[in-house]
């Protein structure tokens, strides 16, 4: 990215995967097997990889023999994703993985060249509108389907809820919304943006909710989820601080006990060449 880009720990995508996995809209993915070439190998370029979860996750959902494209600009994801691609490509037949490292918001049409579909999770949320803009323009070169899954849209549901939710939730929001050099992120606008942006181009895109539903068994990733949730707030509005801070300890208190039910909300998108299909 072109300035200050959002970095992420292996640690933490191998703790979210799982719950990324579960939350994946199904039925894009059946709408997405009609959309495919079943008759040629497919080349599938997942951009912004991390390290290689989208790819775990769907490459045993679509057809045929595959080749895996993965792109990320962080050079530990790279590094990481190429690792896991060794045993994870040699479970099955016909499937093979090349690892690139690249920033996706400076992509170029020639990268996506023989494209049978590109896809992305968990992007779109840390682009400027121009980031957004020019990645949009790039994907839909090749004029195959464009997967966009793991968007935030700003909605959190916590049960049993606090007086804090809202406010901490609005802080969060904003902070999603902070700068880089002189333009804002978009934070929870990014779903709808690239739903314009899709339309104008002349792609269909159908939306899905993809909420994580974390539970009395998900005390890991809820824990992990609500401290940077809370100091992302903390960090927008410093005088959440100390209310926050037991706000904070008390969640975590009943999350431990199993006591603690939280729903973040996704947008996943499916584009392909056509008229807008908005579901």
């Amino acid at each position: 990215m072109t300035q200050a880009p959002v970095r992420v720990s292996p640690q933490w995508l191998a703790l979210r995967e799982a719950a990324d996995a579960a939350s994946r809209a199904p039925d894009l993915v059946q709408s997405l097997q009609g959309l495919l070439h079943a008759d040629r190998p497919l080349v599938v370029h997942d951009l912004a990889c991390g390290t290689g979860s989208t790819a775990r996750w769907l490459a045993p959902l679509l057809p045929g023999p595959q080749h895996w494209v993965l792109q990320d600009w962080d050079p530990d994801l790279v590094e990481e994703a190429a690792a896991l691609a060794v045993p994870w490509a040699a479970e099955r037949a016909g499937l093979t993985v090349e690892v690139r490292r690249g920033d996706v918001t400076r992509l170029s049409a020639d990268e996506l060249a023989g494209a049978s579909l590109v896809t992305a999770s968990a992007l779109l949320d840390i682009l400027t509108l121009a980031e957004l803009q020019r990645f949009i323009a790039t994907c839909v070169v090749p004029r195959c389907p464009v997967l966009l899954t793991l968007t935030v849209v700003g909605r959190v549901e916590i049960l049993p809820e606090h007086p804090l939710d809202r406010s901490i939730a609005a802080a969060f929001n904003a902070h999603q919304r902070r700068h880089r050099g002189d333009s804002p992120l978009l934070g929870p606008e990014a779903a709808e943006a690239a739903v314009g942006e899709l339309t104008r181009l002349g792609y269909a895109v159908t939306v899905e909710d993809a909420p994580w539903r974390l539970g009395a068994g998900d005390f890991a990733l809820a824990s992990e989820w609500l401290t940077g949730w809370v100091d992302a707030a903390c960090e927008h509005e410093p005088g959440l601080t100390g209310p926050a801070a037991v706000y904070l300890q008390d969640r975590l208190a009943a999350a431990a006990n199993g006591q603690l039910s939280v729903v973040v909300h996704h947008a996943d998108l499916l584009g392909w060449p056509g008229r807008r299909d908005r579901g």
